[in-house]
């Protein structure tokens, strides 16, 4: 029988770098994409990745680099995850459209990109498509945050609307929003914040890789659309 294979995108550290030794372990073939190549490079000994590939995918030509190389290695995907993240801050009357571009050529148009790419391989095989969101992809925006929640909410309503096209046709689309995550990136924006960073107090990337492997591996009978994890208190 022939193994699965998943892509995971933002696959160099935190979540990506997680939920690819979680799918890993549970036997799947991996395709890591990533910008840095010594730490993607780690990860894919660690988990035994059958390709890596190094490259910026808010780069011109990398998506569609990163989707061929995938069908001509392997046919498609039997399940993609988009992990890639970038945290920019700032007041609406200070911030550069540019850095609004930017949020939303990473957290809208890659995603879309390549699963629109991948999407016939995805639909063949039943298979699905996993969004790493964020908190602030759920909930009203707070202040200086104007352009990141909205390039999240947007991720949000791209997988509502994928999930409703895609269902019938056997595709599974799932959105996952993590509370504040001991990650690379939550350590600026508590930079940003001003505070003290205190990654105890925060889910681990292993939390939020553990709840999307419970996910994906629902009988097929289920779907999990929103998956909300968020740090317990004791």
């Amino acid at each position: 029988m022939r193994s699965k294979v998943a892509l995971v995108t933002g696959a160099s550290s935190g979540i990506g770098a997680a939920v690819a030794r979680q799918l890993g372990s549970a036997g799947m073939q991996l395709v890591l994409a990533g910008r840095n190549p010594e730490r993607l490079g780690a990860v894919a000994a660690e988990t035994g990745a059958s390709e890596i590939f190094v490259g910026d995918l808010e780069a011109d030509g990398v998506v569609a680099a990163l989707s061929h190389r995938a069908i001509e290695r392997f046919g498609g995907v039997d399940l993609l995850a988009h992990s890639a993240g970038l945290f920019l801050a700032g007041t609406v009357e200070a911030t550069p459209v540019a850095a609004l571009i930017r949020l939303f050529r990473l957290h809208v148009v890659v995603p879309y990109c390549l699963t629109q790419a991948l999407l016939p391989a995805l639909v063949e095989r039943k298979g699905q498509v996993v969004f790493i969101n964020s908190s602030a992809g759920a909930h009203p925006a707070k202040a200086e945050l104007s352009g990141y929640a909205a390039s999240k909410h947007a991720l949000h309503a791209l997988a509502d609307s994928l999930r409703e096209e895609v269902n019938p046709r056997g595709v599974r689309v799932i959105s996952v929003y993590p509370g504040r995550t001991a990650t690379p990136m939550q350590e600026e924006v508590h930079r940003f914040e001003r505070r003290a960073y205190l990654p105890e107090r925060f889910l681990t990337p292993q939390d939020v890789a553990a709840a999307v492997l419970s996910a994906v591996t629902l009988p097929r009978t289920a779907e999990m659309t929103d998956l909300h994890v968020r740090p317990f208190s004791r």
